[in-house]
């Protein structure tokens, strides 16, 4: 896949992942009257085990896990950077969005997701479903420096 369609793939998959954390956000905060600081928590997992299913079927299909136990690895490696990346950032910027900026909770949410994204997309590429080209190639640079 070329990087064009990559990041087209990866924003797709994001943005349907955005309308899964959304929806959890409003149904928690509006439905439950859940605290939205938790809310948005949970929001951010439950789109991550969506966005990481999708980026394996579609966004990354081009470099699959070698076993089962790869895929699962994969799953560890996407909680550990775009799971903590999205639920840490998303979080921190949707707090202080709310408490200093004075943004409604919804807006703050969406804007701290947009914050993140480009963390997200690097740490997928390069880590999470990096190739073993890729992998290989920056074994090379790594050995010339």
């Amino acid at each position: 896949m070329t990087s064009g369609r990559r990041v087209f793939a990866f924003a797709a998959v994001g943005a349907a992942g955005l309308a899964v954390q959304l929806a959890t956000f409003t149904v928690l905060t509006r439905a439950t009257g859940l605290h939205y600081a938790l809310a948005s928590v949970l929001g951010v997992e439950l789109a991550v085990v969506h966005n990481f299913a999708w980026h394996e079927r579609w966004t990354w299909a081009d470099r699959p896990a070698a076993s089962a136990r790869g895929r699962l690895a994969r799953l560890a490696g996407f909680h550990l950077s775009n799971g903590v990346v999205s639920i840490v950032g998303t979080l921190g910027f949707t707090v202080a969005f709310v408490e200093d900026a004075g943004l409604s909770p919804a807006l703050a949410n969406l804007t701290a997701v947009a914050a993140t994204g480009a963390l997200n997309f690097l740490a997928s590429d390069r880590l999470v479903f990096a190739s073993r080209r890729h992998e290989t190639c920056h074994a090379k640079d790594d050995r010339l420096a």
